[in-house]
C-alpha cells in the first residue's frame, strides 16, 4: 500500500508539471515572451492581454521585488499587471504577489484522461463550430452575457440580451476569433436549442494536451445540462484529434462539480493575480 500511494504522488506530481508546461506554451500563439527575473512576460500580439507566469520547473523563491519588477516593465509597454500559476509548483507567488498589493484568487485545477472520460447530453444540439462569423459572434455574446453574471444561478439575461450584445462586439475581437478558429488555435463549440445558440467553449490544443476554456450558458439557460453538454462535445473532439490531456480551470468547487460529471478530477489549484 506504501508503495501505492508513492506512485499515486509521483504521478499527480508528473501530471501538474505536464500541466505547468503545458499553460506556460499556449499563450505563445498570440504573444511575444520576454523573460524578467524568474518570470515570463506574454506581451500580446492579439486583442486580448495576457499575463506573466513564473518558469517551469525554476524552482525559485518568489519575491514582492521580483513583482515589482514585472510590474515596471508593464507600466513601460502600458499594458496590465497579472500573473498566472499553478500554486503546487510556484507556493510562494500568491503571498508575494498579497504582499506587492495585488489581488489573488484561487480556482480549482482540474483534469480528464482518455479512461475517465464521461459523456454528457442536454436538450440540445450539440457540435463543434465552423469559422464563421455569424455564430462566432454570437457564442462570443453568451460567454461574455454569462461572466458578467457569474455562477450557476438562473439570470435574467436570455436570447434578446444575447443578439443585442452580439450586434456590439468589436469587429476587431471578432476576426481575432476567426483568424484563432481557422488556424487551429482554438476550437469552438456551442449547443443550440428553439432559441437558437444558448451556451459555448472552447479548447486550445498544443500537442497532446488542450485546455478547456470560457464554458458559458446563458444565463437565462442555466441548470439544464448545457455546460456539461458542451464540454463533452470539446473533449470528445479533443480525443478524436490525438490530445491525451484535457485540462481546465472552474470559477469555484460549485462550477467545478459540473466538469466531475463529464470526468474531471482536481490535481491542484491554479493562481491568478493582478
Amino acid at each position: 500500500m506504501p508503495g501505492a500511494r508513492l506512485a499515486g504522488v509521483m504521478n499527480c506530481l508528473a501530471m501538474i508539471t505536464r500541466v505547468d508546461e503545458y499553460l506556460h506554451a499556449v499563450p505563445l500563439s498570440n504573444a511575444i515572451a520576454e523573460q524578467i527575473g524568474p518570470f515570463t512576460l506574454f506581451r500580446s500580439t492579439t486583442v486580448w492581454p495576457y499575463y506573466a507566469r513564473p518558469d517551469p520547473g525554476s524552482g525559485l523563491t518568489i519575491e514582492p521585488s521580483d513583482i515589482e519588477a514585472v510590474r515596471s516593465r508593464c507600466e513601460e509597454l502600458g499594458i496590465p499587471l497579472s500573473f498566472e500559476w499553478v500554486v503546487e509548483t510556484c507556493p510562494s507567488l500568491g503571498p508575494a504577489a498579497a504582499a506587492a498589493g495585488l489581488t489573488v484568487i484561487e480556482h480549482p485545477l482540474l483534469v480528464l484522461e482518455r479512461d475517465e472520460f464521461r459523456p454528457a447530453t442536454a436538450a440540445a444540439r450539440c457540435e463543434i463550430l465552423p469559422a464563421e462569423e455569424a455564430v462566432l459572434r454570437q457564442a462570443r455574446a453568451v460567454a461574455s452575457l454569462a461572466f458578467g453574471d457569474p455562477g450557476t444561478a438562473i439570470g435574467a439575461a436570455g436570447p434578446a440580451e444575447r443578439d443585442a450584445k452580439a450586434a456590439e462586439m468589436p469587429d476587431e475581437m471578432i476576426d481575432a476569433v476567426l483568424g484563432r478558429v481557422r488556424d487551429g488555435v482554438t476550437v469552438s463549440a456551442a449547443a443550440f436549442t428553439d432559441d437558437g445558440l444558448v451556451a459555448s467553449g472552447q479548447h486550445q490544443p498544443v500537442g497532446s494536451t488542450t485546455e478547456i476554456v470560457g464554458v458559458a450558458t446563458l444565463p437565462s439557460k442555466r441548470r439544464r445540462g448545457l455546460a456539461a453538454a458542451v464540454t463533452s462535445v470539446l473533449v470528445e473532439h479533443a480525443f478524436a484529434n490525438d490530445v491525451e490531456l484535457v485540462l481546465l480551470s472552474a470559477e469555484n468547487q460549485a462550477v467545478a462539480a459540473v466538469y466531475e460529471r463529464v470526468g474531471f478530477h482536481r490535481i491542484g489549484t491554479a493562481g491568478a493575480a493582478e
